[in-house]
């Protein structure tokens, strides 16, 4: 890293912010984006000024999945801005526009195993995503051991299942700010359109990308000294 160069940015949009309309409006994406994302940028950045230089120099990864060695006085601000940043980076790559559909290959038959059919898979995700309370998070996970099938579950606030060793495939946002201007208090509404825009293609890129990995936990320990990695 340069001298002088913010460890911590803002990442793009990989599409124009009314690509994913009419299921997620324009306005929604540029608030959510530009302001509800920005906001924890500027926050971990500021949470880190007084930290050491080495704890400076870090992902936004690493710092969540190691915060409990961060020093006590930042500790909570680092986790919960670290978080929002992870979970949001990961939520705009999460879709994609005149995507949609079902999963195929490897991902697909995972699924299958795991939640008997895809529309089975479907109804599982939503449901767990409508139930969360106040704010929070629905994800697809490949659990630490390699035998075992793929999880639904969910977080609250901007916890990621990095933390719990599991290594994420997809997620949705099911906080407030994501739905509220086009859905009002619908969150069913947004959740089931939602499936439109799913990028099975970078959910089946994570999946290969677990596979390959000998160990998860070395993997996900590998991924978050990497900034901008899977």
């Amino acid at each position: 890293m340069k001298t002088g160069t913010p460890m911590h940015v803002l990442p793009a949009l990989p599409y124009a912010v009314s690509a994913l309309e009419p299921h997620i409006d324009a306005r929604t994406m540029i608030l959510h984006h530009d302001q509800h994302h920005a906001s924890y940028v500027k926050a971990l950045t500021h949470a880190l000024e007084s930290a050491p230089e080495v704890l400076r120099r870090k992902t936004a990864k690493w710092l969540l999945v190691n915060a409990n060695s961060l020093p006590v006085s930042i500790r909570t601000a680092v986790r919960n801005n670290a978080g929002g940043h992870v979970n949001h980076s990961l939520f705009w790559r999460a879709m994609a526009p005149g995507a949609g559909g079902a999963p195929t290959g490897a991902l697909a038959d995972a699924i299958d195993e795991a939640c008997g059919s895809f529309e089975k898979f479907k109804l599982a995700f939503s449901r767990a995503g409508a139930n969360v309370i106040g704010s929070g998070w629905v994800w697809l996970v490949r659990p630490q051991h390699r035998a075992d099938k793929l999880q639904i579950l969910t977080t609250a606030g901007h916890d990621n299942p990095l933390t719990q060793g599991q290594y994420p495939l997809l997620v949705n946002d099911v906080w407030e700010h994501a739905y509220y201007l086009k859905h009002e208090n619908r969150r069913t509404d947004y959740l089931d359109g939602w499936w439109s825009v799913v990028n099975w293609k970078e959910a089946a890129r994570r999946f290969d990308h677990s596979l390959r990995a000998a160990e998860l936990p070395s993997a996900i320990a590998a991924e978050a000294t990497v900034a901008g990695s899977n």
